[in-house]
Parts: structure tokens; C-alpha cells; sequence
């Protein structure tokens, strides 16, 4: 009995933390906010763009290094690894932001500040390996809050449980959850701000 539960823990964590991958997270967001704010046509314009230059660019790029011997996992725990992972993600964001500006004449504010998020978990990865999947979950989080308060707190519950199964599943270090965890607030603070200066 006492074998079952540790194990049941571990895969529920399990569980858990692949479902609240950064892009899936990042994917319920974009389909509720598209669900509340934007007729379906808006949502289509508005998203098949992520999806071909985000989305499925990095589902491919980690299929592939995965294959290839390149990253040791999906998740990919290793360091070393990571660094080729951020540059792409990055490179994939940067594309989008581009298009995006020269198709609607703005920067989309949401995809601006995941760059941002990107490029302070690689110069915290030169030092310490921070949880990608908590960081990016406090940052849904905060974009849930400038739909919904409620689903915004929910989301912020959700990233905690997150952190604690990286934790369980060794993937991480208490300390490597804080610092995503900590990163993630102090971009996503100052995500909150910039929306609401913006909106007046």
C-alpha cells in the first residue's frame, strides 16, 4: 500500500504537468480569449497565424531534436540543451511579431511580452535552469486576469500545482520553481501594467 501511493503521486503529476505544457496552456488561453472576444472569422485570422509560426514550428523543432538524439526528453530537462530551445522559440515569436506588424500595423502586446519571458528564462538558464512549464503558466495566468479576475486566479492555482509536480517528478529543484515562478511574476506584472496604460 504504501508503494501504490508515491507512485499514484507520481502519476498524477505526471498527468498533471504535460497537460499544462507551455503550449498548451498558451493554447487554452488563445482559444478562450478568441471564444470571448473575436467572431469566428477574427479568431481564425487571429490565430492561424500562431499556430503556423509558433505553435507547430516548436511541436516540430522538439519532435525532432527528441528523434534525433538532440534533447534528451520533450520537457528538455537538460541545461545545455534548453539554449538552442529558447533561441528557436524566440526565432519563431520574432517571425510572427514581424508579420503581424506589417499585416495589422501593431505589436501584439501578448506575443512581445512571451518573447521577453523567453529571453529572461535564457539568461537565467546561463545560471540556474528555471521551470519553463511554471514560468509560462504564471504568465497565462496573467493574461487570464485581463479577461477575468476568477479565471485569472484559477489559472495562478493551477501554475503552483504545476511547479509542485516538476518538483515530484524531479525535473526541477524547489529552487528552479521559485525562479521561473519569479520571473514569470515580475514580466507578467509588468505585462498587467503596459495592458492597462494601453487601454486608456
Amino acid at each position: 500500500m504504501e508503494e501504490k501511493q508515491p507512485l499514484l503521486v507520481h502519476k498524477i503529476s505526471r498527468i498533471i504537468s504535460d497537460f499544462f505544457n507551455p503550449l498548451i496552456s498558451l493554447f487554452i488561453f488563445f482559444v478562450y480569449m478568441s471564444v470571448r472576444e473575436y467572431s469566428l472569422k477574427d479568431s481564425l485570422l487571429y490565430f492561424v497565424p500562431l499556430l503556423l509560426m509558433i505553435i507547430l514550428p516548436v511541436v516540430i523543432w522538439l519532435v525532432w531534436n527528441v528523434k534525433t538524439g538532440r534533447y534528451t526528453n520533450m520537457d528538455v530537462s537538460d541545461r545545455v540543451q534548453r539554449k538552442s530551445l529558447y533561441i528557436f522559440i524566440a526565432a519563431c515569436v520574432v517571425a510572427y511579431l514581424v508579420f503581424n506588424y506589417f499585416r495589422n500595423g501593431y505589436i501584439d502586446l501578448v506575443m512581445l511580452f512571451i518573447l521577453i519571458l523567453v529571453f529572461t528564462m535564457q539568461i537565467s538558464n546561463l545560471y540556474i535552469k528555471s521551470s519553463m512549464h511554471t514560468a509560462f503558466n504564471v504568465f497565462v495566468a496573467a493574461l487570464f486576469f485581463t479577461l477575468d479576475w476568477k479565471a485569472g486566479l484559477v489559472w495562478l492555482g493551477i501554475a503552483a500545482l504545476v511547479g509542485i509536480t516538476r518538483i515530484i517528478l524531479k525535473r526541477h529543484t524547489v529552487k528552479e520553481v521559485f525562479m521561473g515562478a519569479g520571473i514569470a511574476f515580475v514580466v507578467s506584472f509588468i505585462y498587467l501594467y503596459c495592458n492597462i496604460q494601453f487601454q486608456h
